[in-house]
């Protein structure tokens, strides 16, 4: 399997194509990190391949705020410009500029 290098990058705002659901990207594997079970859980209508970047993100929609798993096919840079309401972004991330929030330093622990 070839591995691609990701088009979206840690701190980024993104948005699911399909669901409208936003959020920042935190995480990216470069492929299909989950179990067979979730994989298959997914109607086959609308599951994504496995061979491309896997990217892990603090979403919200209208309701509430969660960690969700997308693939890169799914995804698109989100154009609104707003921030993400999660309340785990500022754990991980600095000001928001250009769809991008900055990524805070690791602390030790």
């Amino acid at each position: 399997m070839e591995l691609r290098e990701a088009v979206f990058g840690i701190g980024q705002v993104v948005r699911h194509r399909h669901f409208g659901f936003r959020g920042v990207v935190f995480d990216v594997d470069p492929t299909f990190g989950q179990t067979e079970e979730w994989w298959l859980s997914i109607p086959e209508a609308v599951r994504p391949r496995k061979d491309q970047p896997y990217y892990h993100l603090l979403a919200e929609n209208e309701k509430t705020t969660y960690v969700a798993y997308v693939s890169e096919q799914n995804l698109e840079p989100d154009p609104s410009g707003q921030p993400i309401g999660h309340p785990q972004v500022p754990e991980l991330f600095g000001a928001l500029r250009d769809g991008f929030y900055a990524v805070l330093p690791r602390r030790a622990q």
